[in-house]
């Protein structure tokens, strides 16, 4: 990411990092930053679980199956990651969601996802 400022997350604060192993984010900075060019918006810091990868999986996104040629290690539960807001608000409406940190989700994830339905699988609530 160039020197842009740094980008809030939904709380309105600093967006703080999501993971650095697996290294996750749309520039693969450890954080769930974006840009313009991020048509899957990868704003939504998720704890991934079994029950979510093999939604995920079976509704077309593969994030189990490394894909060394691409960085991508393959997610196991437990893993942090930085998912589409799209898919996870799928995942919500499936009754799939898993936990997810507001404090490390990026502000655009409100333009799909409200704060309130956020909140209800969030880790890290004040």
């Amino acid at each position: 990411m160039s020197e842009e400022k740094i980008q809030k997350n939904v709380l309105g604060e600093n967006l703080e990092s999501c993971s650095s192993n697996p290294l996750t984010g749309w520039y693969r900075d450890g954080c769930c930053n974006t840009d313009e060019m991020d048509q899957g918006l990868h704003t939504v810091c998720a704890k991934v679980n079994t029950k979510f990868l093999n939604w995920a999986k079976e509704a077309g996104n593969d994030l189990i199956t490394p894909h060394t040629e691409f960085g991508f290690p393959g997610l196991k539960d437990g893993d942090c990651w930085c998912v589409c807001a799209g898919t996870y608000s799928q995942s919500i409406k499936a009754g799939t969601a898993c936990k997810i940190f507001l404090k490390k989700t990026n502000y655009k994830t409100l333009e799909v996802i409200s704060l309130e339905q956020l909140k209800k699988f969030a880790i890290d609530i004040s």
